[in-house]
């Protein structure tokens, strides 16, 4: 069985983006989060919807 849900280090580790920059797409409505007491829980799903949703490296552009 595989988890929905992480914590927000699991979040980091799982899309290699920084705490601050999680934090900044939830404050901006680009992902969604759940709370558990004091943890915040965001959706694997919804992380990997962010990151396709980034533009593609242009070398040289």
């Amino acid at each position: 069985m595989t988890k929905k849900y992480g914590t927000m280090p699991q979040a980091v580790e799982y899309s290699g983006l920084s705490r601050s920059r999680i934090y900044e797409a939830l404050k901006a409505g680009e992902l969604t989060a759940k709370k558990a007491g004091r943890r915040t829980l965001i959706p694997f799903a919804d992380l990997d919807t962010y990151l396709a949703s980034l533009p593609t490296f242009q070398a040289g552009a």
